[in-house]
């Protein structure tokens, strides 16, 4: 069995001893590039039978893990009620002692779930067909949950997406300077300040109870949708941070990741540009499995959700640099500010746009409703 970095082979097999797994181990590899949870593939012994995912939660991102694995298992029964299909929804395995996930003497939290098999992820869109699939699997995603309760899923990260308290986040570091930064960071704190009444609008409106709470993903990024090897859509993944929230937090995330036609964290701005084509067809996949639950304002909304995005992760980028690069990953000095630069320069490059955008999602919502 290969080495699997920070625990050892006989840690490994402890582990999936724990679980409901009656079957030979072929080998036991790390899995994926995430940057949050530990994740490793069990390859079964029996080429027919399930290979699986173990996964480390990572409980400091994640401050109740009972409550995240509650949210997961009701959010899972339901999708299974009405697809009917392991190929199509995450499958929890269960501890021998019949509990959703194991706990370790370290106080680390483990889970499992089937692999599926045949399926396969991209982190970078490069055609109109990967979009418009990703835009049907989160809009079907959506769809399937929006008879769910919402008081059935809490938050397991209050305010993910509530600018309002990111904004606050922000001047607090604004205020304090902890890493001697402020300087620098003039004309990005203007470019935010210059924007934030605007970019509030869909707290508002959701406070005022104009766009309805829904049970949305709040994570959509395109590899959080896997896909099989004729690139159709089979299964939204990563549900952890699946908690009531607005349909344009998830449409929007999943614009921001696509419509860039250059990383988030471009060092010359001057390069960032708009991907209409796979706007375009994510926006037509997306609409054309939410359509049965839409109402008007959250049509309204969701060009709101395309400018808000990018700007909360500016802010968020921002706060972090200010407060001394202690939650987001770096790789170089600066590489937080580098972020925020590309950020906002998406933000102004979506701005010239909107007029556009927002033409194309009334344009297919109309032929949608024919």
């Amino acid at each position: 069995m290969m080495g699997t970095n920070s625990l050892t082979d006989n840690q490994i097999y402890s582990l999936i001893s724990e679980f409901k797994i009656d079957a030979g181990i072929a080998s036991v590899k790390p899995f994926g590039s995430g940057h949050i949870n530990d994740t490793y593939r069990i390859v079964n012994a029996n080429i027919n039978g399930h290979d699986y995912l173990l996964q480390r939660v990572n409980h400091h991102v994640f401050k109740d893990v009972p409550l995240l694995m509650n949210n997961l298992l009701n959010v899972s029964r339901h999708l299974k009620q009405k697809i009917r299909s392991e190929q199509n929804v995450l499958t929890i395995i269960e501890t021998r002692d019949n509990r959703p996930y194991f706990k370790d003497d370290g106080g680390n939290y483990w889970r499992v779930f089937y692999f599926l098999k045949g399926t396969k992820s991209y982190d970078v869109v490069t055609t109109e067909k990967q979009a418009f699939e990703g835009g049907k699997a989160f809009g079907a995603f959506l769809a399937l949950l929006a008879d769910l309760d919402v008081s059935l899923v809490k938050d397991t990260i209050p305010n993910f997406h509530n600018i309002e308290y990111r904004l606050a986040n922000l001047q607090k570091a604004i205020d304090t300077d902890k890493a001697g930064r402020l300087k620098e960071v003039a004309p990005e704190i203007g470019f935010i300040q210059q924007r934030s009444d605007a970019m509030s609008e869909i707290s508002r409106l959701g406070r005022s109870g104009v766009l309805p709470l829904r049970i949305v993903h709040n994570d959509t990024k395109f590899n959080n949708v896997l896909l099989d090897q004729n690139d159709n859509a089979q299964c939204v993944i990563d549900l952890d941070t699946v908690m009531p929230g607005y349909v344009a937090y998830d449409f929007g995330d999943s614009i921001r990741t696509i419509i860039n036609t250059v990383a988030e964290d471009e060092a010359d701005v001057n390069h960032i540009g708009l991907n209409l084509h796979l706007f375009k067809a994510y926006t037509k996949g997306f609409l054309q499995e939410a359509k049965p639950f839409l109402t008007e304002s959250e049509i309204s909304s969701l060009l709101k959700g395309v400018l808000l995005l990018p700007y909360i992760q500016a802010v968020r980028f921002l706060t972090d640099y200010l407060e001394g690069d202690h939650y987001f990953k770096i790789h170089f000095f600066s590489h937080n500010l580098q972020r925020v630069r590309a950020q906002l320069a998406l933000v102004a490059k979506l701005e010239e746009n909107q007029h556009i955008l927002g033409q194309i999602i009334t344009k297919t919502w109309q032929q949608l409703k024919v």
